[in-house]
């Protein structure tokens, strides 16, 4: 990580975390993945620097804000932008179109899976947005997926904070060890929630 992006956020703490995440999540790219941001804070967590409980708030309240401006913005305007093809728009119909099926099929769950895969996070409250999901589901999705992800980065970040220094030597390995964890994990509890679901289903038609 660069030493003037963790001298700002050592410097401006919660505000720092929060617009990182907040600017990354809308599409304002920033120097270092979102990741590595909340793997960071919650390292200084670890070294008392922070309260880890108000790093995790404002990392998920970050997290969710982004994804909802987005979602807000495309509902309205997004069916707008799209039909017009403008060149200085970066999102187009092929890039949002093959997810209105899993959108219209599995709604909440779409959203959720997709805001748990790197760089698909984006465009699942853009798709939400597009094809009009329900808010009160849209919601849900999106809170769920800001506890896993983005809490989930700063907790690790908290038990691995040793590790993680100094962050600037370290933090690019660790923060692919992490990712392949967490995706892991996620990956582990997808299948086991709909085998339980196939396995329920068999049983209500036999």
């Amino acid at each position: 990580m660069p030493v003037s992006l963790v001298h700002f956020i050592t410097t401006y703490g919660y505000w720092a975390i929060f617009w990182l995440i907040f600017l990354q999540e809308i599409g304002v790219p920033n120097p270092v993945s979102n990741e590595l941001v909340l793997l960071f804070s919650g390292s200084l967590a670890f070294m008392g620097l922070l309260s880890f409980p108000l790093v995790f708030l404002t990392a998920i309240f970050a997290d969710m804000l982004g994804a909802t401006v987005l979602y807000i913005f495309f509902k309205y305007f997004g069916a707008y932008l799209l039909s017009k093809k403008t060149r200085w728009f970066p999102i187009s119909e092929k890039h949002i179109e093959p997810l209105k099926g899993p959108i219209q099929k599995h709604g909440g769950w779409a959203v959720f899976l997709g805001r748990l895969i790197p760089f698909a996070r984006g465009y699942a409250a853009v798709a939400a947005g597009v094809f009009d999901l329900s808010p009160y589901i849209f919601f849900a999705a999106v809170i769920g997926s800001a506890l896993v992800w983005s809490g989930g980065f700063v907790t690790l970040g908290k038990i691995f904070g040793g590790y993680l220094v100094p962050v600037e030597n370290t933090a690019g390995g660790i923060e692919k060890i992490l990712l392949a964890a967490i995706l892991l994990t996620i990956l582990i509890f997808t299948v086991r929630y709909f085998i339980k679901r196939h396995t329920a289903k068999k049983k209500t038609t036999a």
